[in-house]
C-alpha cells in the first residue's frame, strides 16, 4: 500500500487502488483508503468537467462580446457617415437663407438661423469625432519605430500656427516609441491639443511632453498648468461624451480622450491622469506593442 500512497502523493494519480489481502483491520484500512481515493477521483473529475465547461462558457461570452462590439462599431460608423449628408443640407440651406434673405428676416429670424448653423456645426464636429473613434477600433495596426519628439513638435506647430495665445511648449528630445504612427498621431493631437486648450487662459500657459522610465517600463506624459480638474471625477475622463468643464468655458465633444484610451489599449498599454483644479493636469500612458489587440478588418 505504501507504493500506492507514493503514486498518489507524487503523481496525484487518484485512479490507482490498493490490493486487499485480508478481512482483518488491515483489510478494513485498505477499504477505507480505496474509498477515499474513489471520492477524491470523483470530485477531481467533477472539478475538471466544471473547469472545462467554464472555459467553454468564457470563450462563448468573449466571442459574443467581440461580435457585439463589432456590430456596435459598424453601427456607429454607418450612422455617423449617413448623418453627414443631411447635416450638410441643413447647414447649407440655413446659411443660404441668412445670406440671400438677410434683409427680409428680422433680428430674431437671423438669430434663429445662426443658432441652427452653430448647432449643425457642433453636430458635424461630433460626427467627425465619432467616425474617428470608430476608425481607431477598425483600423489594422501597423507598428513601427516613431520619433515621438518630432511628431509632437509637428502637432504643436499646427496648433499654434497663427494662434496669438501665449503658450510655452517644451518637447523633450529623444522620445521614441514602437507603435502605429497614424494612431499615435491621434493620441498626441488630442493630448497636446487639450493641454494647449486648457492652459490658454493662463497669462503664460505651459505645456510639456516627455517620457520617464518607471518600474522597467516607459511612461509617456503630457502636462500643462491649465484649468485642471477634480480627481474625484477622473473615472469619467476616458468615457465618450463625458466632459468635466462647461461647453461655454472650453469647447469640445468629449470624444478625444476616449479615442486616446482606445488607441493606448489597442497597443497593450494603460492611460491615466493626475490633476488639481486650476493647477494643471498630467496625462500618462504606456505602450506594449508586443501585446497589441488587432481585431480589425479594414
Amino acid at each position: 500500500m505504501s507504493t500506492i500512497a507514493r503514486e498518489v502523493a507524487d503523481k496525484h494519480n487518484y485512479q490507482v487502488r490498493a490490493s486487499k489481502q485480508s478481512d482483518d483491520e488491515l483489510g478494513a484500512l485498505v477499504d477505507a483508503f480505496n474509498e477515499m481515493l474513489e471520492t477524491i477521483d470523483t470530485q477531481n473529475r467533477s472539478l475538471v468537467n466544471s473547469r472545462d465547461q467554464l472555459e467553454i462558457l468564457v470563450e462563448k461570452r468573449t466571442s459574443d462580446l467581440q461580435d457585439s462590439n463589432k456590430e456596435l462599431e459598424a453601427f456607429s460608423y454607418s450612422v455617423s457617415h449617413d448623418l453627414r449628408a443631411p447635416l450638410r443640407s441643413i447647414n447649407g440651406f440655413s446659411q443660404a437663407l441668412l445670406d440671400d434673405y438677410n434683409e427680409v428676416l428680422d433680428e430674431s429670424g437671423q438669430d434663429y438661423l445662426r443658432r441652427v448653423i452653430a448647432s449643425a456645426s457642433r453636430m458635424g464636429g461630433l460626427i467627425d469625432d465619432l467616425l474617428s473613434l470608430s476608425r481607431v477600433s477598425r483600423r489594422s495596426l501597423k507598428p513601427e519605430m516613431i520619433d515621438m519628439s518630432a511628431m509632437a513638435q509637428e502637432v504643436v506647430d499646427e496648433l499654434l500656427c497663427g494662434n496669438r495665445q501665449t503658450v510655452e511648449v517644451n518637447i523633450h528630445s529623444g522620445v521614441t516609441a514602437y507603435a502605429d504612427p497614424t494612431l499615435m498621431r491621434s493620441v498626441l493631437d488630442n493630448l497636446i491639443g487639450n493641454a494647449v486648450k486648457y492652459s490658454s487662459r493662463k497669462n503664460t500657459g505651459r505645456v510639456e511632453f516627455g517620457q520617464d522610465k518607471k518600474k522597467g517600463r516607459i511612461v509617456y506624459w503630457v502636462c500643462d498648468n491649465g484649468a485642471g480638474f477634480d480627481m474625484k471625477y477622473a473615472d469619467k475622463l476616458f468615457s465618450p461624451f463625458q466632459r468635466l468643464h462647461r461647453p461655454e468655458d472650453f469647447e469640445g465633444t468629449g470624444v478625444g480622450l476616449a479615442t486616446v484610451a482606445r488607441v493606448v489599449r489597442r497597443h497593450g498599454g494603460e492611460v491615466w491622469a493626475e490633476a488639481k483644479v486650476n493647477e494643471g493636469a498630467c496625462f500618462y500612458f504606456t505602450l506594449d506593442t508586443g501585446n497589441v489587440i488587432d481585431t480589425d478588418t479594414d
